[in-house]
């Protein structure tokens, strides 16, 4: 357990809330894996967490969640949720609609706290939304039965609404509920089962795929770029070959990705093999796997890599003058295509050996050099030619700061301008 996820526990219970530690993090340690990160639901609305922690910020539009940070660690704490009936209509802030046959038309809150009153100020109703509830309302929203379970540290025990430790015992991806009904709410979910059981190495219950290959096309109405997003996590989970496979051969690539769909083959399931050996290596995953590395992982085996030298383009269009700025419907930032360029273009100079150690040490303050020796590290570079990387590095010294800029790779390196001093005058003259 995370001590600063039962900090926040302790602190929900002894202000006399339910408080429970839910969804993947307990799958995860009854699992025996490291958590990505640690969740809790609880019974105290957004505002009332926030009275209890001054390290918390409010975040989210339709359904506010509180995020209690330590340093550079987040814990999220949601209200259990239940969801909302068709023709059921709710506030911003998760709490029941207003109601009008009240005089003055307030929300209904037992609490009557913050978050309510929040609510009355936005009044603005949105459609199918989750509002609060029990946690075995909460339990009866969530997707698959594996994701449901509940932690209590009051008690030591496992709460189960949903039949989720036979699941995990099993070794089964099962939904709650229809999976047709599921997905259509959320079609993400299909990418997220496939996701699941490769990471888990779990086997998906027969409606799940059959609900897939009726409403595999449902998935291209969900928002890009949360689909992109989904599929770095997916980079970066430590199985992306299987969940990839697994996506193509469930034909869920074809409707957002049709580059991908076209191109799934060795060369790709060779790329994307090799980023799952890099992430082995660590217990949690590594800052170095930055979106510009994982974007090339996909791209360079299909041939739309950024060509070194020039914007990126695609390379099966010669008379195309538009920069790639998609993978199929999927929008690419064009910060990571550009630091992608970047790094394919430094590859050859990190493996020539023979410049002079000055050169190469000028090499190491580039601002893209250690993605460039992470790419290196990844997609073919010997263990020698890394190492010998490290060395320069290492003399240097790792404590000298790596000076930051968007000069081009292939060019000369940027000197900074030093500052003239000015001379003494003293205060008399």
């Amino acid at each position: 357990m995370d001590p600063d996820a039962l900090k926040v526990l302790n602190r929900l219970r002894q202000g006399e809330y339910v408080a429970y530690l839910v969804g993947g993090s307990v799958r995860d340690l009854l699992l025996g894996r490291r958590p990505k990160d640690f969740d809790i639901g609880t019974s105290a609305h957004p505002y009332q967490v926030k009275k209890l922690f001054r390290n918390c910020w409010i975040i989210g539009r339709r359904f506010r969640l509180a995020h209690v940070k330590f340093g550079t660690k987040v814990i999220e704490v949601a209200t259990f949720r239940r969801q909302v009936q068709p023709g059921e209509e709710i506030v911003q802030d998760g709490v029941p609609a207003p109601d009008h046959r009240h005089p003055h038309g307030q929300a209904l809150d037992a609490a009557g706290d913050e978050g309510a009153m929040r609510a009355r100020e936005d009044a603005q109703l949105i459609h199918r939304d989750n509002t609060f509830g029990t946690p075995e309302e909460d339990a009866f929203r969530r997707d698959f039965t594996v994701n449901a379970l509940f932690y209590d540290i009051a008690s030591f025990s496992i709460i189960d609404y949903v039949g989720g430790l036979d699941d995990l015992r099993e070794g089964v991806i099962r939904c709650i509920g229809d999976p047709e009904v599921r997905f259509k709410e959320d079609p993400v979910r299909m990418l997220r089962a496939i996701a699941l059981a490769a990471r888990l190495d779990f086997i998906i219950e027969d409606p799940i795929y059959d609900a897939i290959g009726q409403l595999r096309h449902e998935i291209a109405n969900s928002s890009a770029p949360r689909l992109l997003e989904e599929y770095y996590k997916i980079l970066r989970a430590g199985s992306s070959e299987k969940t990839f496979q697994g996506l193509s051969a469930a034909g869920l690539l074809e409707p957002v990705s049709q580059e991908l769909h076209d191109g799934a083959g060795a060369a790709l399931w060779q790329s994307l093999r090799n980023v799952d050996a890099y992430r082995a290596k660590f217990s949690a995953t590594p800052d170095t796997l930055t979106n510009a590395i994982l974007l090339g992982s996909l791209l360079t085996p299909l041939g739309l890599a950024p060509q070194s030298g020039r914007s990126p383009r695609r390379d099966d269009d010669k008379r195309s003058h538009e920069p790639l700025a998609k993978l199929g419907t999927l929008p690419l930032a064009r910060r990571d295509l550009e630091r992608l360029r970047q790094i394919l273009g430094m590859q050859r100079r990190l493996r020539e050996l023979t410049a002079t150690m000055r050169a190469q040490q000028a090499l190491t303050h580039r601002s893209i050099f250690r993605e460039a020796l992470t790419w290196l590290e990844i997609h073919g570079g010997t263990q020698e030619t890394v190492e010998h990387w490290i060395s320069v590095l290492a003399e240097r010294g790792a404590d000298e700061p790596v000076v930051h800029g968007t000069e081009d790779e292939d060019g000369p390196a940027k000197r900074r301008r030093r500052r003239r001093r000015r001379p003494f005058r003293s205060p008399t003259a």
